[in-house]
């Protein structure tokens, strides 16, 4: 082999090893994309209602056998106040419906009153001995608009995100 043909062969050689020794920086991976959280005031269950057009936030005294109910705007940061009297929820255990009524909650510190207020209670015994179930919203309207047959757990909620 000729001097010159080595020389090429060489410098071709040294090329291709060059350009094989190249290493590529991977693309940065994409940024994780931000997660759509809510975070309930009272440290309670989280239900959606509509598409979180609103949110009732329901809190369990197991002591006293109540569910408070709060009216909440679609960022659980806003209390909204409605005119409903009371509002029902059929809860199911073991298979049998129990009916809870949610009756408004006057608030002096607020000045919410009965047809004028975000702030609900129901009673029952059980409650004071059953920390979960599954439940139905019968009915509930807030400002024009009726929230129906909204199903959810106590305590997972509802919350499809």
């Amino acid at each position: 082999m000729s001097a010159l043909l080595r020389l090429l062969f060489s410098v071709s050689l040294l090329g291709t090893l060059a350009a094989c020794a190249k290493k590529e920086t991977p693309a940065p991976a994409p940024a994780p994309a931000a997660q759509h959280e809510h975070h309930a005031p009272h440290g309670g269950t989280p239900v959606v209602l509509g598409h979180e057009a609103c949110h009732l936030e329901l809190v369990r005294d197991a002591t006293a056998g109540t569910l408070t109910a709060y009216v909440l705007d679609g960022e659980l940061e806003e209390f909204i106040r409605v005119k409903a009297a009371s509002f029902e929820v059929v809860a199911t255990l073991a298979g049998a419906q129990q009916l809870l009524t949610f009756r408004a909650a006057a608030n002096a510190a607020t000045g919410e009153t009965v047809g004028n207020t975000s702030q609900f209670e129901a009673q029952a015994d059980w409650l004071k001995t059953t920390p979960a179930f599954d439940a139905t919203l019968v009915r509930l309207d807030i400002r024009g608009t009726s929230f129906t047959s909204v199903p959810f757990n106590f305590p997972r909620g509802n919350d499809r995100d």
